[in-house]
C-alpha cells in the first residue's frame, strides 16, 4: 500500500493505492463506477456489495450462538473494550515520546485490557467454539467476511469505536482482502500435521486465540524492542509500528465487541456475529505480520544508518 499523511497517530498510515483498489474491488465483485472516488471508502461501497454469502455466514453465527449460550461476562467484556479504546487513544502520545530511555511497561499497559478479555474468552471456551464453527481463511471466506463487514454498519462502527478513522478502517479491510492468500496459512488446529517434529499439536491454541494472543504478545514485546534495538530502528519504522499496533488492537476490539454482544444485548445478526469474529481475527493477524516486518525483522537494508537516522 502507498503511504499518505494522517495526523491521527503518525505521519505514515497506509493509504489504498490504485493497484490495491482495483484488486480489492475485483475480489469483491464490485464493478462500474463504484469505488472510483479519489479516496476509497467502505461507506461508499455499502450499497454495492452483494448479499450472496450472508446466509452461509448466518449459519456459522447461529452455531456459535447456540454453543455459547451463557457463560460470557458482558460487564467484564465491556470494561475490556473501554480499556482497549483508551489504549488506542494513547498511541499518539506514545509515538510522540519516541524511543524509551529505559525499558518500561507502556505498551504492556496498553495491551492489558485486551489480555483480560482474552483470558475470559479462553476460560469459557469461546476461541474453541469459534474455531469449531467458523471455516479457515479461504479466499471465499475472506471475501464473504469482508462483504459483510462493509454491508453491516454496526461492524464498521466497532472499528470506529476503537478509534480508527474511515480511512484507517478502509485500509485495514482492503489489506485483509488483498492478502487473503497469506491469511490462508493460518489454519485450524485440526489441519496441523499429525506428527510434527518441533511441537505438539495438543499445545497449539485454536486459530482465533492465536490471532488475538499473538497480536497482544507483539505489543507487549515493544517495551523491550524499542529500548534495546533503538540504534537499529528509524523514526519511519516506528511510525509504521504504531499503525500496526492500532490495527491489531482494532481487530481485537472488533472480536471482543462481538463476544460482548453475544453476552447481551444480542443486537448483531448471526451473519454479523460470524463476520465480526472472523474479520477481527483477520485484522489482528495482518497486524502481527506487519509489525514483525516493520520493527522486528531488521535487515542491513532497512536498519538505521550508523551514526543516527
Amino acid at each position: 500500500m502507498g503511504m499518505e499523511l494522517n495526523d491521527t497517530v503518525s505521519d505514515d498510515v497506509p493509504d489504498v493505492d490504485e493497484r490495491d483498489r482495483r484488486n480489492f474491488l475485483k475480489i469483491l465483485g464490485v464493478t462500474g463506477g463504484v469505488g472510483a472516488a479519489s479516496e476509497l471508502s467502505l461507506s461508499d461501497l455499502r450499497g454495492a456489495v452483494g448479499e450472496g454469502s450472508a446466509d452461509e455466514l448466518a449459519t456459522y453465527g447461529e452455531r456459535i450462538r447456540a454453543d455459547l449460550a451463557g457463560g460470557l461476562d458482558g460487564g467484564r467484556l465491556s470494561g475490556s473494550l473501554a480499556g482497549i479504546e483508551a489504549g488506542i487513544a494513547e498511541l499518539p502520545e506514545l509515538r510522540a515520546a519516541g524511543f524509551p530511555a529505559e525499558q518500561g511497561t507502556a505498551y504492556q499497559e496498553v495491551a492489558a485490557p485486551a489480555w483480560d478479555a482474552y483470558d475470559h474468552l479462553a476460560e469459557v471456551g469461546f476461541f474453541a467454539a469459534a474455531e469449531r464453527h467458523l471455516p479457515e481463511f479461504t479466499p471465499d471466506h475472506v471475501r464473504a467476511t469482508a462483504a459483510e463487514l462493509i454491508r453491516a454498519e454496526p461492524l464498521t462502527a466497532a472499528l470506529a469505536d476503537a478509534g480508527l478513522t474511515e480511512r484507517e478502517r478502509t485500509a485495514a479491510v482492503v489489506d485483509v482482502v488483498n492478502e487473503n492468500e497469506r491469511l490462508a496459512h493460518w489454519v485450524s488446529t485440526a489441519s496441523l500435521p499429525a506428527d510434527p517434529e518441533d511441537y505438539d499439536p495438543e499445545n497449539v491454541a485454536p486459530l482465533h486465540q492465536r490471532a488475538l494472543g499473538g497480536a497482544l504478545l507483539w505489543i507487549d514485546e515493544l517495551d523491550q524492542q524499542l529500548w534495546q534495538r533503538e540504534v537499529l530502528l528509524t523514526e519511519s519504522m516506528l511510525d509504521d509500528g504504531i499503525w500496526d499496533v492500532k490495527q491489531m488492537l482494532g481487530g481485537v476490539h472488533m472480536f471482543v465487541s462481538a463476544a460482548r454482544d453475544l453476552a447481551g444485548p444480542e443486537e448483531l445478526t448471526d451473519s454479523q456475529l460470524a463476520a465480526a469474529l472472523a474479520g477481527g481475527s483477520a485484522i489482528a493477524i495482518r497486524g502481527q505480520e506487519a509489525i514483525e516486518a516493520d520493527l522486528f525483522r531488521i535487515t542491513d537494508e532497512t536498519r538505521a544508518p550508523f551514526g543516527g537516522d
